[in-house]
C-alpha cells in the first residue's frame, strides 16, 4: 500500500471528512515519526511496531565490480521492529 492509497482508504471509511484533511493528517503522522527519528527518538506504535535509529559504524567495504577496498563512512539507519499483535496477526494466531 503506498501513500495515496491508505489517504483514500481512509476517506472511503470517513465520508464526514473530506480527502483534504484525510491527506493533512497522514502526512502530519509520517512528518512527527520523521522528526522524531531524525532527532534519534524512538517512536512506539502499541501493537504495530516501533521505529528507531541505529548507527552503523565505518568500516572498509569491498566494491563488487572491481574488488577494490573502499572506505564506507558512520552512518544512521531507520529500523523497524514488529509488535506482537503485528507477529501474531501475520502468523495467523
Amino acid at each position: 500500500m503506498i501513500r495515496s492509497e491508505l489517504i483514500q482508504k481512509i476517506a472511503d471509511e470517513n465520508p464526514h471528512l473530506y480527502q483534504r484533511d484525510v491527506e493533512r493528517i497522514v502526512n502530519t503522522i509520517f512528518d512527527e515519526i520523521t522528526n522524531a527519528m531524525s532527532r534519534g527518538d524512538r517512536v512506539e506504535l502499541r501493537g504495530f511496531g516501533a521505529f528507531s535509529v541505529k548507527k552503523r559504524d565505518a568500516r572498509v567495504g569491498r566494491n563488487p565490480r572491481t574488488g577494490e577496498s573502499v572506505e564506507v563512512e558512520e552512518k544512521h539507519v531507520p529500523f523497524f521492529k514488529t509488535g506482537k499483535l503485528l507477529r501474531d496477526r501475520l502468523n495467523g494466531k
